[in-house]
């Protein structure tokens, strides 16, 4: 299978070089929400050819956007994260893109059926204020209809979660979705009153603050 590649010294098409191809973002995607083996990306992408996924990611290791780590025994299996790399520069072509396509999203309602992955996206990756994280550095994880998500508020940007999580956030994905786009601001305030938080209180407040998690 051929790459892609524009031959222009133009620097969209030398980042659509390597960010263009089919698949790419979506795998970059499944990585904000922290490790994640070659199984769980092939479960989260049902589309994806096994062979596509495995060249995809070794192109994105190259790039130097992908880290692939080999952990030892007892656990011994391999992981794939996105680099400091990626956190800085990818990440903001997926909030924009994400931003992009939030209002396309078919109608929010109470019985409309909400991935743990888009509550991740709207509930807590849009939410963030790099203004109000300019201050805080904690690791968080946040658990979605029994999907985790870890990562670090760094001093103002996202980044790759850092030992154990200073907070954890428990939501259902419908909620976080509802808190971002709910019809009214009724609906909004109910649903950031049924998302809890555990943790160091000051990281709490912070989060809070960093996300807009706050019911008022």
């Amino acid at each position: 299978m051929t790459t892609r590649n524009y031959n222009q010294n133009c620097p969209i098409a030398r980042g659509l070089d390597v960010l263009g191809e089919r698949w790419t973002l979506l795998i970059l995607r499944e990585l904000v929400g922290g490790a994640r083996r070659y199984g769980d990306l092939r479960a989260a992408l049902p589309g994806i050819a096994t062979n596509l996924l495995a060249e995809r990611l070794n192109e994105l290791q190259d790039a130097g956007v992908v880290d692939r780590t080999d952990l030892p025994a007892p656990i011994g299996r391999t992981v794939y994260t996105l680099s400091d790399v990626g956190w800085q520069r990818v990440l903001p072509i997926l909030q924009s893109i994400a931003w992009f396509g939030l209002d396309r999203l078919d109608p929010i309602d109470e019985a409309a059926v909400v991935t743990p992955l888009n509550g991740f996206l709207a509930g807590i990756l849009l939410g963030c204020d790099p203004v109000s994280a300019a201050g805080v550095d904690a690791t968080c994880r946040v658990d979605i209809d029994g999907r985790r998500f870890e990562f670090a508020v760094n001093y103002g940007r996202l980044a790759a979660a850092k030992g154990e999580p200073a907070v954890t956030i428990t939501a259902r994905a419908a909620d976080l979705v509802t808190a971002r786009l709910g019809a009214s601001e009724a609906k909004r305030k109910a649903a950031l009153r049924r998302i809890s938080f555990a943790g160091d209180p000051q990281a709490i407040d912070q989060v809070r603050s960093v996300f807009s998690l706050s019911p008022g």
